[in-house]
């Protein structure tokens, strides 16, 4: 039986939710507040999380760094407002798995949770979600892939979150001459601190609290294949030292062992963060960084793709119809428009569950602008009438709602926010005033 903990702090929408998940034969666990919440996990663990994201006492953004600061990997869905959404799609690229918005529809809910469970949160996008596209900018993407993947470069992929990373490292490891050697993938987003290490390079028995089984790295895993390293940017600096090293000298060190190991591994990260900003601010190393980025390949954000953007809503639509059981073949000229003018900031990710919710909430053949979220129409109808195919104006309020979201996160902490953003604080103070945020 699947075990579920919710944080919320409305008791009548947590009971409902309560309620229907127990008549779905799931075992549910409440809590009211991060501070109850946290004494909850210290207790035992849970298959799902399901956090509301503003809290009396923090956010659902806070309550997931705790959870995997303490190396929980458990499926973290939060649940959002229609305001909240832009902050909620930020919530995946730290490591939640999917997010759902209130009113919350319990068939939408019972679809993300199953979803959530069955795949693992270390996937970005599988090969069956992905097409190729037809513009120039996809065409330039696969030269790229097309021209090092023969080799044993290594290579750094940039792009926002959502944007198929993972999918962009498979197809580098398919097409190399260690194809058939394995391709493991590791979020280093989930990886706690203390866990990291061990995770990458081993442990042997004995050699720290819980550590009760000597226990394989995932590069002696890897040995002869591809080891890639999703948001390599959160690794932490003693990890980086030891990373660095392993490249350098082929060689790793598990945990506790006076054991060296010869290991012959292409490494292949990926980031949504500039990784230049965060060695001047002393967060990444410049060495490591320049080991790692021999090649660098960008993966442009939906919005930037053009007429792809069709191609992929018509390859989610049979995809969601063959998984659901449905039967759309066409989507009403409302919603249709309504798809091509939003900017999709979690990008093919957000498009796919968008998609597959639309399906889902359409029974007959015709998909309809009620089958999609609210907050789409809310953020297009946001923007001033002559703006919304201006693409500079559409960025500018995503930026807005961005840093005033990070700023109540924050508390109001500027140098807190303007690191999360990853931007220095004048750079903060000028955006603030542009944008008349208090």
């Amino acid at each position: 039986m699947v075990n579920v903990l919710i944080i919320e702090d409305d008791a009548t929408f947590a009971q409902i939710i309560e309620g229907f998940l127990l008549k779905n034969g799931f075992t549910v666990t409440l809590a009211t507040s991060l501070h109850q919440a946290y004494k909850i996990v210290e207790q035992q663990e849970f298959d799902l999380l399901l956090f509301d994201y503003r809290l009396p006492d923090g956010t659902g953004i806070d309550a997931l760094n705790h959870v995997r600061q303490k190396g929980q990997k458990s499926p973290v869905i939060i649940m959002t407002s229609f305001n909240d959404v832009r902050t909620a799609v930020k919530s995946i690229q730290l490591g939640a798995i999917d997010y759902i918005t209130k009113p919350i529809n319990p068939d939408e809910l019972l679809m993300v949770i199953n979803n959530s469970l069955h795949k693992k949160e270390d996937t970005d996008l599988s090969n069956a979600d992905f097409i190729k596209g037809k513009s120039a900018v996809a065409d330039k993407l696969y030269e790229h892939i097309n021209l090092v993947a023969s080799t044993d470069m290594s290579v750094l992929i940039q792009g926002e979150s959502g944007t198929g990373k993972e999918f962009a490292a498979k197809t580098l490891h398919l097409q190399s001459k260690r194809a058939k050697k394995p391709f493991i993938a590791i979020d280093c987003g989930a990886l706690s601190k203390e866990l990291a290490a061990s995770e990458l390079f081993g442990h042997i028995k004995g050699s720290f609290t819980g550590a009760v089984n000597d226990k394989k790295g995932q590069f002696e895993v890897a040995n002869g294949g591809t080891l890639f390293l999703d948001e390599i940017g959160n690794l932490s600096y003693e990890v980086q030292v030891k990373l660095l090293r392993a490249l350098q000298e082929r060689i790793i060190q598990p945990i506790g062992s006076n054991k060296q190991t010869k290991v012959d591994v292409r490494i292949v990260t990926a980031t949504n963060d500039d990784l230049t900003n965060s060695i001047k601010n002393g967060d990444f190393r410049e060495d490591l960084y320049h080991r790692l980025n021999e090649f660098k390949i960008q993966l442009p954000p939906l919005r930037e793709r053009g007429k792809d953007l069709e191609l992929f809503i018509n390859h989610f639509v049979q995809l969601s119809n063959t998984e659901l059981g449905r039967n759309v073949q066409e989507i009403d000229a409302a919603a249709k428009d309504l798809l091509i003018k939003y900017d999709w900031p979690g990008n093919l990710r957000e498009l796919k569950n968008v998609i597959k919710r639309m399906v889902l909430l359409s029974p007959n053949s015709i998909a309809t602008i009620d089958a999609l979220p609210e907050e789409m129409m809310i953020a297009i109808n946001a923007l001033p009438k002559s703006n919304q195919s201006d693409l500079k104006a559409i960025n500018e309020v995503n930026e807005k709602a961005l840093i005033a979201d990070t700023l109540l996160k924050v508390r109001g902490n500027k140098s807190k926010a303007a690191k999360l953003l990853n931007i220095d604080r004048k750079t903060l103070y000028s955006k603030m005033e542009r944008y008349g945020i208090e």
